[in-house]
């Protein structure tokens, strides 16, 4: 038997951030996931996003968090497999959104569309493999901004506890990101 799951994209509360369900189909073999859809995009109202120039799979162990990272690209961010919580942040200052977190459990089939500006971060709560699809090429030092995830002003519920002293869990350079109101 064929299941298939439609195409569906959902505002968040933050402008410009969609929570996406990617059409799947399921049979006796098993899934087939689409990643992105010019055509889906555009029913939907979406801006088209190719063509990708960089993809990125990072491969992070249960209970790591990654980012919080808001680089002036657009990104489109999926679990390939395993699971996560997306944690996203609105550093735009000119946004009426400016400071908003939004978090999206992640697994398999959904993705979140994160404008430019948006910072994008992670937790893994399985290990994952975490996809990232840029709409510029990375390159040390590009426009941007990084927030601490450890910020207690965001209030993140970070499902799995996290110790800021291990780099097992979180990079030196995340922990010792700047808190919001210090940017």
């Amino acid at each position: 038997m064929t299941e298939i799951v439609p195409f569906a994209a959902e505002p968040t509360r933050i402008g410009g951030l969609v929570k996406l369900t990617m059409k799947q189909v399921t049979d006796e073999r098993g899934t087939v996931r689409e990643f992105y859809r010019a055509s889906a995009f555009a029913d939907a109202g979406l801006p088209s996003l190719g063509p990708w120039v960089q993809m990125n799979v990072t491969g992070t162990a249960r209970g790591a968090v990654r980012g919080l990272h808001g680089e002036a690209m657009t990104k489109l961010v999926a679990v390939a497999s395993g699971a996560a919580l997306g944690v996203y942040l609105d550093a735009r200052r000119d946004s009426p959104t400016f400071g908003t977190v939004v978090t999206v459990p992640l697994e398999p089939g959904v993705q979140v569309l994160v404008p430019a500006g948006v910072c994008n971060g992670f937790q893994s709560t399985a290990d994952t493999q975490y996809v990232y699809a840029f709409s510029e090429e990375w390159v040390p030092g590009m426009a941007g901004v990084a927030v601490t995830p450890l910020d207690p002003d965001l209030a993140i519920a970070w499902p799995l506890p996290l110790d800021p002293d291990d780099r097992s869990q979180i990079s030196a350079k995340d922990a010792g990101a700047p808190r919001l109101t210090e940017l």
